[in-house]
């Protein structure tokens, strides 16, 4: 029961994970009595007796078997109290500690109750290629360099927030005329591409060979690769007697084998990922193999991957270990680092139309290098981090960066590049520059801001989502704007504004968390530049923590994260197993990041030892799901 029960409660342990990192200490003496004392003072009243509010009793949950017996009903009741939807308006409310050290209790106590419970793993959907990875996909397949991912709609983001999410990633009728028409288009490029041919063409008729041995030939070289794992005389012959049926219509050789080609594009086998088939054994090396090309290079496998997936050595953990910085050095690496970088950081929204306004900000608008050189730099931050193996808490401060000459000046720092002025490349910092780890880069600052001018609410809403994985509730639906200033008309700071819509009491608990840890940032302007002045007014980048800490301005923040650095790594290994994986993480998925944490820890936060950590997880060696993959054509 608790098994089947905990496997259906995926929401709700994302709504639960680390709901209040900010207020620290209380949770330290919080045990069962306390949250016994928390559900008599504001719960029992209303959820008790013959008729419970809502049919919701917590005389039910009164001991930690309840976690193995109602799990789904501690789940609801922690995201609504963590929500601030319990207990209900004009009811005692508990203040904003004894909601965080209630939650955090629950959550705790829920993980280690599915730790122990053994939970079995987590069923994966089917899921096809990405545009993106198709893409990458056929560029390696057919060595040409060509983007095809703008022939295909956007992918939505699911999972923990990536679009290479299995729960997104449906397979339309739209989109397999779409397939149709790239696959023609591919194959006529691929025609006219000497080095493609020659991957293709490894064998012609001829005195000693048949069109149809030569078909076996070719076709047995090409669905390998296309397909990512072995494919057997059975598999291949549909495929060679579809180059027999286009000669008898009249094609020549060539063009009688694009047309299987154009086939083998549209199968399952190619469009979807791998998966391992209980009844062959063997095939779980390939889809492992599969599993971590797609997650490092966002791409096919390549030859060695293959012949390790062969050998069975791809679980093998001294191989995987090897197997990481390798990877992380090619330059097909660049697709995970990139695609990660944006989507977890959410940098892909400036390219939209949220970015700054540009008739306030037209240098960002008009200079195409600069604002480039904007949206790379997280980018090729995360690539020196990981690609060097820094530890990963350079994310949340560091004494150098990645900089061009252009951000150089924007910044204003005193350094100038000798050589090589237009590429990125890490440079230390002058001491007291405030541009260490991501907080100092103009993205982020730009991303969390309104067009037209800062925003302490989305800055602070955004660490607590990107760096710390705690996103705050969504604000009530009749919240009010705050007044902007216009011509001939004077409003109060955003300071002030902020103050007098925090005493609101559905309001002020989530500012606390928010509100102090935006106005740190408050000496970065809209592009990142640093100001101590705003529209003629000093700059106060002061504010208190839940938990009683002062922040005066971004190094003060940095040190505070810091302090909280176990919450941030928790969150970015949670954050790359789910993009590892291709799907949301569910409770059978806890332990493994925990364990994760842990190791990771213990090796000085290691880049390398957090994505060696990754791959060798349960979850991600051994994906439970349906026997058989897609169907076979």
């Amino acid at each position: 029961m608790f098994s089947s029960s905990l496997t259906r409660t995926t929401a709700g342990l994302c709504v639960l994970a680390w709901a209040g990192p900010l207020t620290a200490g209380a949770q330290d003496t919080y045990d069962r009595s306390s949250a016994s004392s928390f559900l008599d003072d504001h719960c029992r009243t209303c959820h008790s007796g013959s008729t419970p509010a809502g049919g919701f009793r917590t005389d039910k949950l009164r001991s930690e078997a309840s976690f193995v017996e109602h799990p789904d009903a501690w789940v609801s009741l922690a995201a609504r109290v963590s929500n601030h939807e319990m207990p209900p308006a004009g009811a005692p409310s508990p203040s904003l500690e004894e909601r965080t050290a209630f939650v955090a209790w629950v959550e705790q106590t829920w993980r280690s109750q599915a730790c122990a419970a053994e939970l079995p793993p987590t069923p994966s959907p089917i899921r096809r290629l990405n545009r993106d990875e198709y893409s990458a996909t056929i560029r390696d397949l057919f060595d040409i360099q060509i983007d095809v991912s703008e022939m295909f709609p956007v992918d939505g983001a699911g999972g923990e927030g990536f679009d290479n999410a299995a729960e997104t990633l449906f397979l339309s009728p739209l989109l397999a005329e779409k397939y149709l028409a790239t696959a023609k288009f591919v194959l006529d490029v691929a025609a006219k591409e000497f080095k493609s041919r020659a991957k293709i063409f490894v064998g012609r008729p001829g005195p000693n060979k048949t069109e149809v041995e030569a078909s076996r030939q070719i076709l047995a070289e090409f669905l390998p690769m296309a397909f990512r794992r072995p494919v057997d005389s059975a598999a291949i012959a549909p495929y060679v007697r579809l180059v027999q049926r286009a000669r008898r219509r009249g094609l020549d050789f060539e063009s009688a084998i694009f047309f299987a080609l154009r086939s083998a594009l549209v199968s399952p086998d190619f469009l979807f990922h791998v998966r391992a088939d209980t009844s062959a054994p063997a095939s779980g090396q390939y889809a492992l193999a599969s599993r971590l090309s797609f997650f490092l290079w966002g791409s096919q496998p390549d030859e060695l991957l293959l012949d390790i997936a062969a050998a069975g050595k791809m679980d093998d953990p001294a191989v995987l270990d090897r197997l990481v910085p390798r990877m992380l050095r090619d330059d097909r690496a660049l697709e995970f680092f990139s695609r990660f970088t944006e989507q977890w950081l959410r940098i892909r929204e400036l390219e939209g139309t949220h970015g700054p306004d540009p008739e306030l900000f037209p240098e960002y608008a008009a200079d195409a290098e600069l604002r480039g050189d904007i949206l790379l730099q997280p980018v090729f931050f995360f690539r020196e981090v990981f690609r060097d193996n820094r530890s990963v808490l350079e994310f949340l401060d560091s004494d150098g960066t990645v900089l061009t000459q252009p951000l150089i000046t924007h910044l204003g720092l005193p350094l100038e590049k000798e050589q090589d002025r237009k590429n990125p490349n890490w440079m230390e910092l002058p001491e007291g520059s405030g541009r260490g780890g991501l907080l100092g880069m103009p993205s982020i600052s730009a991303l969390a801001s309104h067009p037209h001018r800062t925003s302490p609410v989305l800055r602070g809403v955004w660490i607590l989502d990107s760096i710390l994985g705690s996103p705050p509730p969504a604000p009530p639906p009749d919240v009010g704007e705050l007044e902007e200033p216009g011509e001939g008309k004077t409003v109060k700071s955003i300071r002030e504004q902020l103050s007098a819509h925090s005493r609101s009491p559905s309001c002020a608990s989530c500012h606390q968390r928010i509100d102090p840890l935006g106005f740190a940032l408050e000496n970065y302007d809209v592009l990142g530049r640093w100001r101590d002045r705003d529209r003629g007014v000093p700059v106060d980048a002061t504010g208190r923590l839940p938990d009683g800490t002062q922040l005066d301005g971004p190094a003060s923040l940095k040190a505070a994260l810091l302090e909280r650095k176990h919450l941030f790594l928790r969150n970015l290994a949670k954050r790359l197993l789910g993009y590892a994986l291709g799907r949301g993480l569910t409770a059978s998925d806890t332990c493994a990041v925990e364990s994760i944490v842990t190791h990771v820890e213990s090796q000085g936060y290691s880049a390398w030892a957090l994505l060696r950590e990754v791959v060798r997880s349960e979850p991600f060696l051994h994906v439970a799901g349906p026997a058989q993959g897609p169907e076979r054509h």
